[in-house]
């Protein structure tokens, strides 16, 4: 891909990384660790997780019609899973209807009521023309929903009414797929006066040594954190990172907000031997994007690290992406996590934004926001992460900037689009992401992002 950097960090690298990585002065104290997840009991291993993918087939359906085709599945006994998406051969066929699902709780018994799962996911991707995007394995899909830990399902997909029968037809392949996020192996959790825990790299696989030490600049190999840091330290952690490309007025007074405390990837358990090996990288970042994951609210605070994990799963394995697409994901309690593997202070290429990956990170908000507001913690923390990442790279919150189009549904590819340098996903794709009531705080998020650089 011309004009990106791609490298990728070995054993060897990693190995050697492993002496003293960590800045000298004391970190400040940490923002309390999310709870740990009390899911593998003492001398049980932790379990990998899985994907079912289930074909959906013509329903016998009254609600059918040769201009409203439906496909799904009646209920049925399955595997556990957490998160259900649905998913189709093409990635440029837009699914013109409305898919449905409804679970039965392992727990209860219990059937939910049906549920909608977001049908624009397309938006979510690599730019045109990139290799992930052209490797042959991408697939379309709805976005995914988290509903806990469920042993049956069924699904509906129908198409929107039309005229002519063959107007919306519906996408080829369509398969149901149910999401085990696995369970995590029992870290240590952080507390208020910890540092983060260090691992040789020994107990580490070679693709978990790889992504911890793309951070190796702001936390020891393994950690399970990269901690806060005060705002004096984190000027001086700049002109670490980035001293060969700040310029005099840089130097002299760096707009940069402190470094907010974000869980690693594995801190939140990715399985690193799924994603492709190489890290791919931009220039820079001059925006922010803001996205919802449209997975629902119905998770606690102690389960983002699986809701993560699914998604994760979801996004590489089912939708056939080379990582997660988000550069980082947010939690409804302020909790802030490392996404696509690279390094948090690096300008990882995501795939979050189609047509504007390039320049840019991604920030994901865990939950759906169409109508439902996102917390005044979550809002805090993109605040916070934006204040910080944009400060590495000179970009004020509050500001414009130009971005080329890699090409949309809104603006065409080649064509230089002015944005805010905080925008939402709608912004530069016809898209209801992040959802209105996110969308709305933007500004809330950009006036307190400027403030934390000093501005």
């Amino acid at each position: 891909m011309r004009g990106f950097l791609a490298s990728s960090i070995g054993v060897t690298c990693a190995a050697a990384l492993v002496l003293p990585l960590a800045p000298s002065v004391a970190a400040a104290p940490m923002s309390p660790a999310p709870t740990a997840e009390a899911v593998t009991a003492p001398g049980e291993r932790p379990t990998p997780g899985h994907t079912e993918s289930l074909p959906l087939t013509t329903l016998p359906s009254t609600r059918a019609t040769p201009t409203t085709p439906e496909q799904g599945l009646p209920p049925r006994d399955v595997r556990r899973f957490s998160l259900v998406g649905v998913i189709w051969d093409d990635p440029d066929t837009e699914l013109h209807g409305r898919v449905e699902v409804r679970t039965r709780a392992t727990a209860t018994g219990t059937w939910s009521g049906w549920q909608d799962l977001e049908t624009h996911n397309a938006e979510h991707a690599a730019d045109p023309d990139t290799a992930e995007r052209t490797s042959g394995r991408v697939r379309g899909s709805t976005a995914p929903l988290w509903v806990g830990d469920s042993d049956g399902v069924e699904v509906r997909v129908r198409a929107d009414q039309a005229e002519d029968p063959y107007a919306n037809p519906l996408p080829a392949g369509l398969r149901l797929e149910l999401v085990d996020p696995g369970r995590q192996e029992p870290l240590r959790p952080a507390t208020r006066a910890a540092a983060p825990q260090d691992t040789p790299a020994t107990t580490l696989t070679a693709e978990t040594a790889a992504a911890s030490a793309a951070n190796a600049e702001l936390a020891p190999l393994g950690a399970l954190e990269i901690p806060e840091l005060t705002p004096d330290r984190t000027r001086e952690e700049l002109v670490t990172l980035r001293g060969a490309d700040l310029t005099e007025e840089q130097r002299a007074k760096p707009y940069i907000g402190p470094r907010p405390r974000i869980v690693t990837r594995r801190g939140w358990g990715a399985n690193e031997s799924w994603r492709e090996k190489k890290f791919v990288y931009t220039k820079k970042v001059k925006a922010a994007f803001v996205h919802h994951t449209a997975s629902g609210n119905g998770y606690k605070c102690s389960q983002a690290p699986s809701v993560i994990r699914g998604i994760y799963r979801y996004h590489v394995k089912s939708m056939g992406w080379r990582d997660i697409g988000y550069n980082f994901v947010v939690d409804k309690c302020g909790n802030i996590y490392e996404g696509r593997a690279g390094g948090v202070a690096k300008p990882v290429l995501g795939a979050h934004t189609l047509g504007f990956n390039t320049h840019s990170m991604g920030i994901a908000l865990l939950g759906s926001h169409g109508s439902s507001k996102p917390s005044g913690a979550a809002v805090k923390a993109v605040a916070r992460l934006t204040a910080w990442k944009l400060g590495l790279y000179g970009a004020n919150p509050r500001g414009k900037t130009y971005l080329k189009s890699g090409g949309g549904n809104l603006y065409a590819k080649g064509r230089n689009v002015r944005l805010n340098v905080i925008s939402g996903h709608r912004d530069g794709f016809a898209t209801e992401c992040p959802g209105w009531q996110m969308y709305r705080k933007l500004g809330t998020a950009r006036t307190t992002a400027a403030k934390l650089q000093g501005r």
